[in-house]
């Protein structure tokens, strides 16, 4: 969290909306453990990591999604999802990331 709050305070004060994704649980062997986070702002624009780029493209999206529907979510990348897979996710674990949109 530490290395996302700069960035955080910044969109803040610029008016942007922003949805936090942290790692929650890991199965396996995963790129992050718990408490990893990445931030994610109204433009795309993100801070941190929850995967050390594996999904991050993914979230980005999940995140977007969280921003426009106002609503918060657990989503969980794995070797066997499809999609995890597409994005690069093959260290052949499972992460499960909470996402929610900042409320200032």
């Amino acid at each position: 969290m530490r290395e996302i709050i700069g960035d955080i305070d910044r969109w803040h004060k610029q008016g942007k909306r922003v949805a936090l994704a942290r790692v929650v649980d890991v199965e396996g062997s995963g790129p992050r453990l718990p408490g990893a986070a990445m931030v994610v702002n109204e433009d795309g624009d993100i801070a941190g990591s929850v995967s050390g780029g594996c999904v991050e493209g993914a979230v980005v999206v999940e995140a977007l999604e969280c921003l426009e529907e106002n609503s918060r979510r657990l989503v969980t990348f794995g070797y066997s999802d499809d999609e995890a897979f597409a994005v690069g996710l093959t260290c052949g674990g499972t992460i499960h990331l909470f996402l929610e949109p900042l409320d200032w």
